[in-house]
């Protein structure tokens, strides 16, 4: 029924009903920047996996959504917790071996990429390689990188500056 005198459709206690885009928009819109919060958080070889589990999870909560919530910083948060739910399912899974030694050796953790900047990228206190891959691989703005990493957006820019002047000096120094 149309509501009289051209007066727009109110929901509970007045205020006025805005419904959400289509989940299939917000797919569109959103999808390219999820993904590289994914990579940013598991690298590149599961950040399919990540983003389509951060799309289901989305969908199913998509519906009890706010209308005026911020979307795009809503599926980067649910893209880090999935991202660092993936990584913890992977440090506890089983490693595949081709034959069982008889006597236990000495346990090695898996060789990281064998480049300067990654290793100066994962060397960094958490919240400066946060700030600096939600920031500058994922191309989120200061004030969502502060709400991923718990903190302010002046912090976050801090966070991103000096975890930016550490790799700087790190790499020249491994550099010829």
């Amino acid at each position: 029924m149309a509501p009289r005198g051209g007066a727009s459709p109110t929901g509970v206690r007045g205020t006025p009903i805005v419904s959400l885009p289509p989940f299939e928009a917000v797919v569109v819109e959103h999808g390219p920047v999820v993904l590289r919060v994914c990579r940013a958080v598991v690298g590149p070889h599961d950040a399919d996996d990540v983003w389509s589990e951060t799309f289901l999870a989305a969908l199913g909560a998509y519906p009890r959504l706010a209308p005026d919530s911020n979307v795009r910083g809503w599926l980067a948060t649910i893209a880090h917790r999935k991202g660092i739910d993936w990584i913890r399912s992977r440090n506890r899974a089983p490693l595949a071996v081709a034959r069982v030694p008889d006597h236990p050796g000495p346990t090695a953790e898996p060789a990281l990429r064998d480049d300067a900047l990654w290793r100066a990228v994962a060397a960094l206190p958490t919240k400066q390689r946060g700030a600096v891959l939600y920031h500058y691989v994922a191309d989120l703005p200061y004030a969502e990188v502060g709400q991923l990493i718990g903190s302010s957006e002046a912090a976050a820019r801090r966070a991103a500056s000096d975890g930016l002047r550490t790799l700087r000096s790190t790499v020249n120094r491994e550099r010829p």
